[in-house]
Parts: structure tokens; C-alpha cells; sequence
């Protein structure tokens, strides 16, 4: 049966509301167009703090890009409550042993998902230790991204860690199109591939065959 994340999220969102108070969230962001709607959406819910982990990303200058980006449109991007911004380890061998025999996979498949669940690991031991009341990614806002294994992951990683995972799926209500529109206005840099050598591979391979 199909989930609907988006009102699982609502729902969350409506009892929040109710009781009046304020949660703390770490967001993990896998860029800084991503993050740009879903800080617009949450941050009248949540304070923020942005975990930028993304050791997937190749070469190490699109990297530094991206989060040099993505501090950038939080100190510019006016929010209800202040965002704060933690940078992760750029430890890429734990992402290279992750893709170990994977390494032909077309995007999209069980190595990106397994990508899903490095990251959101990640996030889930971070927001344990410093005491976060939600967890949460940007991932989910992406139409090239899997909603349903993004949330399925999230909640099994969250469980193991003692924090919830806020369950969403931010490509829906036009947040896709939102983003656009954000980056647009903020004249964010949009990334042409996903970020790991295997996307920018399969990209270049693609424009190569036109």
C-alpha cells in the first residue's frame, strides 16, 4: 500500500502546533537548492540546525561548492527562528567501501539507497548525541529520489538511535517547483548530476550520446 508521507507529516506538524511548542530538527541537506523550500516550510515549525554530510560527493571541489553554497543561503534566507549549520567528516572512503560491487548500478537502485542509509545514519548518531527532538532530509524533495525507502530508512536508523524520524515528502504541494523558484530568486548554483563520481559518470555518458 502506498504511503502518504505528506500527511503523516501534517499530521505531525498539527500536533505540534497544537501543543504549542517548538522542536528542535536536524536537517540533513544534501545541497543547498534542496534545502531552500523545506527550510521555508519548516522553519516556521522547527529550529533548524542544516547537517551538511555528504561524502558521496565527487570531486572534492564540487564539494566545497556545495557547502560553501549551502552556508551562504543560510546566512542570507530569513527564517521564523535562526538556522543553525553543522558541517560533517568529507570521509569519502566510507562512501567508496559502501559502493563496493555496486559500482556498475544504474542511479536510482539499491546503491543510492544504500547511500540513503550512510547518510541518514549519520544524521541519526548526530542528532542522538547532541539531544535533537526530530531527524529529517532533504532527499525526499528531489522527483529523482525514492520517498518511500528515503522514509523506510530513516524511521529503522532512527529507532536504533532514539531519535524520530520526521517522516516527508517535500517534492509534494510544488515543493520541487518551489526550490526552483528559491534558487532562482537567490541565484542559488543548481548541480547537473547528483554528486558521486557514478551520477557524474552515467551524466556524461548521457550527454556524450546525443
Amino acid at each position: 500500500m502506498k504511503i502518504n508521507y505528506q500527511k503523516i507529516l501534517d499530521d505531525e506538524i498539527k500536533k505540534i502546533s497544537e501543543k504549542k511548542i517548538v522542536p528542535t530538527l536536524l536537517l540533513h541537506s544534501c545541497c543547498a537548492p534542496c534545502s531552500s523550500y523545506v527550510l521555508e516550510y519548516l522553519s516556521q515549525y522547527f529550529k533548524i540546525t542544516v547537517f551538511y554530510y555528504n561524502p558521496n560527493i565527487h570531486p572534492e571541489v564540487e564539494y566545497r561548492k556545495r557547502v560553501k553554497e549551502q552556508q551562504q543561503f543560510i546566512d542570507k534566507f530569513k527564517t521564523k527562528y535562526d538556522v543553525d549549520f553543522i558541517e560533517g567528516k568529507y570521509d569519502v572512503d566510507s562512501f567508496f567501501d559502501m559502493a563496493k560491487g555496486m559500482e556498475n548500478l544504474k542511479e536510482g537502485g539499491i546503491r543510492c539507497f544504500k547511500c540513503y542509509e550512510l547518510r541518514l545514519r549519520e544524521a541519526s548518531k548526530i542528532a542522538q548525541k547532541l539531544n535533537f527532538d526530530y531527524f529529517t532530509t532533504t532527499l525526499s524533495i528531489s522527483p529523482y529520489k525514492n520517498a518511500q525507502k528515503l522514509n523506510e530508512i530513516g524511521e529503522q536508523v532512527g529507532k536504533q538511535y532514539g531519535v524520530k524520524y520526521l517522516n516527508s515528502d517535500f517534492k509534494k504541494k510544488n515543493g520541487y517547483k518551489r526550490s526552483i523558484e528559491l534558487s532562482s530568486e537567490y541565484g542559488l548554483y543548481r548541480q547537473d548530476y547528483c554528486g558521486c563520481v557514478y551520477s557524474k559518470m552515467e551524466r556524461n555518458e548521457k550527454i556524450s550520446s546525443k
